[in-house]
């Protein structure tokens, strides 16, 4: 029979019949919320009998379902093929109500329970709930996005917690884009069907994010979650507000990421020569990340100064540490992205600038990120070498680094003799004992520490310290004549090479002819005249005799 109209269908008039005929049914979570639209819609109220079947599905209801999640959950699943009855007779927002009020009934009890075991007159260990196998929260995975969403914004306006709702949400994806991953994403364009999960995908993802807790830096949700949603959002192509809302909340806790949660994919469907990573994303991720330090120095201005417990400039505040943590990040992403034959030098360069010079301690990561790049990008311009190089820092390489460098022929000139410079100036600051001094810079040079405990104390004298510095600097200024000389060496090669390829071309033999045939002519002219060749000094009486001519040609 084709009972369509009836909620429920034929099973529901089935059981509604029977229950007319005095039949005994079984009222179960599977069948209530059928049972009680069919009530409604064939109007078996208490106008025409008592205890009529309206009345048994409310008494139901409120017995069995209500009073638990997770039986009001499996109901709330039933009534999303039972709408638009559900809905006329309250039914979805009652489930949805009672779901919001029971898990926040049962957060104020595990939280009592833990005060009670965390009680100092207790001596019962501290209870670290972790999630049950049975937790409500999973089962809500079962409903559809509409239904799921009602029900979480039912939850955080009744205060659930939002690692509670971090975790309901991060479930419930895992669940729902489970089965929507697109195999072959080259596929996307022609087939229909690859389309249509790349929508939902679409969809999901923008949901999700619009449900996601308040931003800030100490947010629940985790960096892994939400680099996933990210690489989602940019693989369905997902609304550019989604994808600036997500990069935002990347930002805010970058230092808690790793390399994995930053190297997104790129969405370059159909070229073949786009890049293997969104290293545009990524920019304006860290960017964000560093505008943080603004913000934080306008909320220190509206601080007391007595509430601060530390200096955020020193290396040991949290300020200080998290750059740090980034400025080592974002070396390693470097590194990675340089192997990526497709990348342009100019967004490269872009990201190896973006850190300000207090980021990093030691610049070994960033120039190992560099030489990788040279090394795969051999042909990229002088300009845009020269410029990629200047964003390490010399002073804050390492001995072996520095050893790499001075060998590198990759490197510019100009690094290779800034790194010796360097090298030597460490290199005299450690003979001379500077234990506890600077590790960079010309200060060292100039004023160089005793160490501060030791037989050796003051063991040097000024005049022998004296020595010693000229004595170096006789060797750095050999090092760098060398430098200079090698630089000459090359120089002379590159017009050596010009002027070898202007004498093979054909034209040019026409052309030194043409010139010893003129210099001929006019050194004949010039002896007739008493003047001296060309290329050669003229005399006083070569000079007269010429003016005198010139004079008599013009009278």
């Amino acid at each position: 029979m084709n009972l369509s109209l009836i909620p429920g269908g034929p099973e529901a008039f089935e059981l509604a019949a029977k229950f007319c005929y005095g039949i005994n049914i079984e009222i179960t979570l599977s069948n209530v919320a059928m049972l009680r639209c069919a009530a409604h819609f064939l109007e078996m109220t208490e106008e025409f009998v008592q205890k009529n079947l309206e009345a048994r599905t409310e008494a139901y209801l409120k017995d069995t379902v209500l009073p638990n999640i997770s039986n009001s959950i499996s109901v709330l699943h039933r009534c999303e093929c039972l709408s638009p009855v559900s809905e006329e007779i309250n039914l979805v927002n009652r489930l949805i109500n009672a779901i919001a009020n029971n898990a926040c009934k049962e957060q104020l009890a595990s939280g009592l329970l833990k005060l009670d075991h965390n009680f100092p007159m207790k001596t019962t260990p501290n209870i670290e709930p972790e999630t049950p196998s049975d937790w409500w929260g999973k089962s809500l995975s079962v409903l559809n996005l509409e239904f799921f969403q009602r029900v979480l914004t039912a939850v955080k306006s009744k205060g659930l917690k939002q690692d509670m709702i971090s975790k309901i949400l991060i479930n419930y994806t895992h669940n729902s884009l489970q089965g929507l991953v697109i195999r072959d994403p080259h596929i996307v364009r022609g087939s229909l069907l690859d389309m249509e999960l790349q929508k939902k995908q679409r969809v999901i993802v923008e949901a999700m994010v619009s449900l996601l807790p308040t931003q800030s830096r100490r947010s629940s949700v985790p960096m892994a979650f939400l680099s996933s949603l990210l690489k989602t959002a940019i693989a369905s192509s997902a609304s550019t507000s989604c994808r600036s809302d997500l990069e935002r909340r990347i930002g805010l806790q970058l230092d808690q990421a790793i390399l994995e949660d930053i190297l997104i994919p790129a969405n370059s469907y159909g070229n073949n020569h786009g890049t293997m990573y969104d290293t545009e994303s990524i920019l304006r991720i860290f960017s964000i990340f560093l505008n943080l330090d603004e913000d934080d120095d306008e909320d220190n201005r509206m601080r007391d100064e007595s509430e601060m417990a530390y200096d955020f400039d020193s290396p040991g505040s949290p300020k200080q540490s998290s750059i740090l943590k980034v400025s080592k990040l974002l070396d390693t992403y470097l590194a990675e992205i340089a192997l990526d034959t497709n990348l342009l030098p100019s967004k490269f360069i872009a990201l190896a600038e973006l850190l300000p010079d207090h980021a990093r301690i030691i610049s070994d990561g960033l120039y190992r990120a560099v030489d990788i790049f040279l090394k795969v990008h051999p042909n990229i311009k002088d300009s845009e070498r020269y410029r990629l190089c200047k964003t390490i820092d010399c002073q804050k390489l390492s001995q072996e680094a520095c050893s790499h460098a001075a060998q590198n022929e990759r490197l510019p000139v100009q690094m290779a003799v800034q790194v010796l410079y360097f090298e030597q100036i460490r290199l005299r600051n450690a003979m001379n004992g500077g234990h506890n001094q600077f590790f960079f810079g010309t200060i060292n040079s100039q004023f160089p520490q005793r160490s501060s405990s030791g037989a050796g104390s003051g063991a040097i004298s000024p005049r022998d310290n004296y020595a010693s510095v000229r004595r170096e600097n006789r060797e750095l200024k050999l090092e760098v004549a060398r430098m200079r000389m090698r630089l000459t060496d090359l120089e002379k090669d590159h017009v050596s090479m010009k002027q070898e390829l202007v004498r093979s071309h054909p034209a040019n033999k026409i052309f030194k002819s043409f010139t010893k045939k003129l210099s001929k002519q006019l050194n004949s002219l010039f002896r007739i005249n008493n003047l001296k060749p060309i290329g050669s000094k003229p005399n006083a009486e070569s000079r007269f005799l010429f003016q005198r001519r010139r004079r008599h040609s013009i009278s």
